[in-house]
């Protein structure tokens, strides 16, 4: 009988999608996909959002918890309150962006603030714009701009949103001196066990990084609940770059057919139990600790409810827009997506056709190594073989953090930063 009343339901639910141009993201700005990388995760992309965005919401019940759940929840929401936040290449992204007293920086992902603050702190006179999609991280930027007056601009808003909203602050084409896009989740974000970002701390299956900014945003616990396992099986192949895509998506339905998925621990606990119990920590990160199963697949639906990849490509494009001609430009990312995206955008290439691949490249997909977090991937010949840009010359190689920094902020371990200047 149950089973019988979750069938019925799906069909409801999909009934109730309305059907859209497979040409557009559904979402609340509309834009085209043919600028995704890899051309792949565009038809992911196309094919599974548009099965999940509509009106109602299917699994909104799944997220709430008991009150003894919310309680303890209360509590690890205070602890995740706190200031403590340690940006990345702090002194790397200062040498590069080579900030003028009274220039205006652009800061598209503003964050806690961190790089906004050492910028602040160490050019008098310079004017920081704060973007950032993160109603928190705009509070934080209005705080700022108390503190600084006059030198500090918060934006609320997505890249995609950039173009419509800066215009009013005065800024167009040519009226920035440099900029710092600092891509992926922020620390203020995965410590928040109530966004539902980190395996490690119980809370609602959410990741959206818009807040409620948007509630009819389909979030992480619609994914995992609506998406049939087939096309879950795809998100976490696209966005993950997970080798066992079918063993964990047929552990989140058969775990779903028996009770909707709503916590960031039941998920990750379900992931686990896909696997035997000596492969739960066998994945090493770049630090060779320990690394949960279950990491690429929080990873992929974190990607996949905040359509990272196109984020990332509009607030490129806003940087390319904004820029004066030798203004500078530093992008920091974190998993080889990011950083494959980035790359190629600034070396001016199609990013609606495949990536060019290395012979090594090659190799490895055919022996199923692409996607291992211990390869030093990408880094070789053809780095300083791709075509040039006509919009960017690239400053020098991609920077990773020292050895020190790494061992002081474990979480910088897989970062990288690539510099450009517009032409």
């Amino acid at each position: 009988m149950k089973c019988l009343i979750h069938f019925m339901l799906s069909i409801l639910c999909r009934a109730q999608m309305p059907l859209y141009c497979s040409r557009f993201m559904v979402a609340p700005c509309k834009r085209t996909l043919g600028d995704v990388v890899p051309d792949h995760s565009s038809r992911v992309f196309r094919r599974c959002w548009r099965r999940l965005w509509h009106p109602g919401r299917l699994y909104t019940g799944s997220v709430t918890s008991s009150p003894d759940s919310e309680f303890r929840n209360s509590e690890m929401s205070t602890q995740s309150e706190k200031p403590f936040h340690t940006p990345v290449m702090v002194k790397e992204v200062l040498q590069f962006l080579d900030i003028k007293p009274g220039q205006v920086v652009l800061d598209l992902t503003f964050g806690a603030g961190g790089h906004s603050k050492a910028i602040l702190q160490s050019v008098p006179g310079v004017t920081v714009v704060a973007a950032d999609r993160d109603p928190k991280a705009f509070q934080m930027a209005q705080r700022l701009a108390e503190e600084y007056r006059g030198q500090v601009k918060p934006v609320l808003g997505r890249f995609s949103e950039l173009n419509n909203l800066l215009p009013a602050l005065g800024l167009g084409p040519g009226g920035v001196d440099a900029a710092l896009l600092d891509a992926g989740c922020s620390s203020m974000q995965m410590d928040s066990a109530e966004r539902g970002f980190s395996l490690s701390k119980d809370g609602p299956l959410d990741m959206r990084m818009d807040g409620d900014r948007y509630p009819d945003m389909p979030c992480a616990a619609d994914v995992v609940n609506a998406l049939d396992q087939q096309a879950l099986a795809s998100v976490l192949a696209a966005y993950g770059e997970e080798r066992h895509t079918r063993k964990i998506a047929a552990a989140i339905a058969q775990a779903r057919s028996v009770y909707p998925i709503g916590r960031t621990l039941q998920l990750a606990s379900i992931v686990a139990g896909a696997f035997p119990a000596s492969a739960l920590y066998a994945r090493r990160d770049r630090l060779q600790r320990p690394s949960h199963v279950a990491t690429k697949t929080f990873q992929a639906l974190r990607i996949f409810v905040n359509d990272e990849l196109n984020e990332l490509h509009a607030g490129l494009r806003v940087a390319q827009t904004l820029l004066r001609p030798k203004g500078r430009l530093c992008v920091l990312t974190f998993h080889s997506l990011e950083d494959r995206l980035t790359k190629r955008f600034l070396r001016g290439e199609d990013l609606a056709a495949p990536p060019r691949r290395s012979h090594r490249q090659r190799a490895k997909a055919r022996l199923g190594l692409e996607g291992e977090e211990h390869e030093e991937e990408e880094e070789n010949e053809e780095e300083e073989k791709g075509r040039e840009s006509k919009h960017w010359v690239s400053l020098k190689k991609v920077i990773k953090p020292s050895e020190e920094e790494v061992q002081e902020n474990p979480r910088a371990r897989s970062a990288k930063l690539r510099t450009a200047v517009r032409r």
